[in-house]
Parts: structure tokens; C-alpha cells; sequence
């Protein structure tokens, strides 16, 4: 079997272009919040807020409405309530993260223990099944992630002034608080994009891998983006076809490589890469 015939053949079959679609698509969304996630610091949030979507999943199940809904519901709740939790109660965030992240938990586990039946849906998104992803599921993908990038692109300098000097931002006038807020509510829908891609347990790594691995490669923020989006597309198409030909979990494989790609990009960074250190060591000592 040639080349093309090994990228040809996957894609006859309607899941795999569907879930090749859906891997760029959610592989663009996390890139894009994901830098900003991992110039705030927010990946233990983002873990949080993705398991908090969980109880939100369970009662959309219960009641018969699309899970989509009661996930984003549940898991902008919990990324704004953590901000407000933090702000108004004088407490460290990850000190608000823990305690909101255990109990939207052990609500969402309870909830779940009350099903009787096994049931396909909720499994998919605790695992991920990229595979099993619908046109109906990429439209709202499409949908949300419009509305994630968008928002984004329309508040870039706001968001990054509000990120890196949040005082000068105030003093300029700048609604700091609700800035900080919409982010965490992004956050949120940018989760619950990701969910069914790669599953509850894996979401963050989409999140903060593509972002960490080119915040290791360069340092301006629109470079830090194409680069996250590029590393987030690779894994995506590199996963999807090694789940494919190998018969392991796609979104696992997707994580794999993007772990593989940051663990890559941490040995050769010219900068911070540990060649880089060892060379400069190196030439200390000769002078």
C-alpha cells in the first residue's frame, strides 16, 4: 500500500471525515483559548471546569434535552462561579477551584449512580468518541467555537491588556472583572466543544498542551497562537489516522501526540530547549 492510498482509504468512510473535521475544529478552539489559559495559569481550572460539566451532562440525560446544553450550562456556571467564588470570598483560586471542582464532581458521580441502565451517551463523553461524532454534533461545534474564536478576536487587546497588567487595565478603564469573567465563561463553552472529541478525563491536555509546547518555541502572542493552532491540527490528523491503522482510542492517540510534539519542542526550544542549556553550559566552561 502506497502513500496516498494510506491517507485515501480512512477517509471512505463518513465517521472518519466526520471525526477529522471535528479534531481541526476543536484542535483550532482549544489552541486559541488554550493560550490564554496557559498565560493566566489556568489549567488546574480548566481540569475542574471540565469535570464539572459532568453533572450538567447527567441532568440534560435525565430530562431528554440535548447534553450539549445542560454541559455548557453546568460548565460556564462553574468556571464563573470559581472567579466569583475567589473574588468575593477572599480566597486563593486554587483554593475555590478544589472546593468547586470536588463537589460539581461528586454531583455529577451521584447523579450518574442513579442510572439504572448502561448508557452509550454519557460513556462517550467521560471517554471521548470522536468517531462517534454526528453532522448535527459538528454544527454545534461549528457553532460554539465560532462564538469562542470571535469573541476572542473582537476582545484580543482587551483580553491581553486585562491578562498581563490587570491594575494598568482598570486605572484605564477597562471592566477587569467582567473581562476576567467572559474569559472563564469562554472557558467554559471551549470545554464543552472538546468534550466528546477527547472525553472528560483528557480535555485539559487539548487545552494547555498545543499552547505550552509553543510558548516553548516563541514568545509573541500571535506567533504563540499559529503555532498552538498548528501543533493542535497536527495531532488531530496524526491521531486520528494512528487510531485508525493502530485500533486504539482516537482521542487518546490525538493526546499522545501532542505530548509527544511538547516533549519534541522541550529538547530543541532555542531558547529554554535542554540541547540549548547544555550547549550554553558547554561554552561557559570552554570560556
Amino acid at each position: 500500500m502506497n502513500l496516498v492510498d494510506l491517507l485515501v482509504d480512512p477517509m471512505a468512510y463518513g465517521f472518519m471525515q466526520r471525526g477529522l473535521v471535528a479534531g481541526i475544529l476543536v484542535g483550532i478552539i482549544c489552541a486559541v483559548m488554550g493560550t490564554f489559559v496557559v498565560l493566566r495559569g489556568l489549567a488546574f481550572i480548566g481540569d475542574a471546569v471540565s469535570h464539572a460539566a459532568l453533572p450538567g451532562l447527567v441532568i440534560a440525560f435525565l430530562l431528554g434535552i440535548p447534553l450539549y446544553i445542560g454541559g455548557a450550562v453546568a460548565a460556564v456556571a462553574t468556571a464563573i462561579a470559581i472567579g466569583a467564588v475567589a473574588r468575593r470570598g477572599g480566597l486563593r483560586f486554587d483554593t475555590a477551584v478544589g472546593v468547586l471542582f470536588a463537589g460539581t464532581f461528586a454531583l455529577g458521580v451521584l447523579l450518574f449512580s442513579t442510572i439504572r441502565n448502561y448508557t452509550t451517551d454519557l460513556f462517550s463523553f467521560l471517554l471521548g468518541n470522536i468517531l462517534g461524532i454526528t453532522a448535527t454534533d459538528l454544527a454545534a461545534i461549528a457553532v460554539l467555537g465560532a462564538v469562542v474564536v470571535g469573541t476572542i478576536a473582537l476582545l484580543r487587546k482587551e483580553l491581553l491588556y486585562a491578562t498581563f497588567d490587570p491594575a494598568g487595565a482598570g486605572a484605564s478603564g477597562l471592566p477587569v472583572t467582567l473581562l476576567e469573567y467572559l474569559l472563564l465563561g469562554l472557558l467554559g463553552v471551549t470545554i464543552v466543544v472538546s468534550i466528546q472529541a477527547v472525553g472528560i478525563i483528557m480535555v485539559v491536555a487539548m487545552l494547555v498542551t498545543p499552547a505550552a509546547t509553543a510558548q516553548l518555541l516563541v514568545t509573541h502572542f500571535d506567533r504563540m497562537v499559529l503555532v498552538a493552532v498548528a501543533v493542535a491540527v497536527v495531532s488531530a490528523v496524526v491521531g486520528l489516522y494512528l487510531s485508525y491503522y493502530l485500533n486504539v482510542a482516537s482521542g487518546a492517540s490525538i493526546v499522545l501526540v501532542e505530548t509527544v510534539l511538547f516533549g519534541a519542542a522541550l529538547l530543541l526550544s532555542p531558547r529554554h530547549g535542554l540541547l540549548a542549556r547544555r550547549r550554553s553550559r558547554a561554552a561557559g566552561s570552554l570560556s
